[in-house]
């Protein structure tokens, strides 16, 4: 017998019908793979907004303790010039400061996250701290009311 005659067994490949089962599979697997990570994504940008809020109430009481006690000055240019990390403007990639004012003894700031979802924190006049959140529609990371 010639060496050029010789078949080897077990290297015949795939078959059609096995590499679409394996296809199938994988389109399967994304398929729930995909919607769990969009949401974890909508979470974390939801997140980033409530560190902001939360960043932006100390801050808050920092000014107050530079203006013996008065919040009046509390505003986004005044947050972030005590704070350069706390973004004022509307971003496309992050979280960003959407509103922050102040009275003499009281104070409101407002983060607003990717996903549109608002966190609010609100120290009123006889000093009780608030956190509200206001959800989008179709949004999972903020449950509207109290965070």
């Amino acid at each position: 017998m010639s060496s050029g005659s010789i078949t080897r067994r077990g290297e015949q490949g795939f078959t059609l019908i096995e590499l679409l089962v394996v296809i199938l599979i994988i389109g399967i697997l994304a398929a729930i793979a995909i919607p769990s990570f969009l949401s974890q994504k909508s979470k974390a940008t939801d997140a980033q907004a409530k560190e902001l809020a939360r960043t932006a109430e100390t801050t808050a009481e920092t000014i107050a303790t530079d203006t013996n006690g008065s919040y009046a000055t509390v505003t986004p240019a005044e947050l972030e010039k005590y704070e350069p990390s706390i973004e004022t403007v509307a971003q496309t990639k992050e979280a960003y400061l959407s509103a922050a004012s102040g009275t003499p003894t009281s104070y409101i700031v407002t983060a607003k996250s990717l996903s549109g979802d608002t966190f609010t924190i609100e120290r009123t006049n006889t000093g009780e701290i608030k956190r509200t959140c206001v959800q989008v529609a179709g949004s999972k990371g903020c449950p509207t009311g109290s965070w």
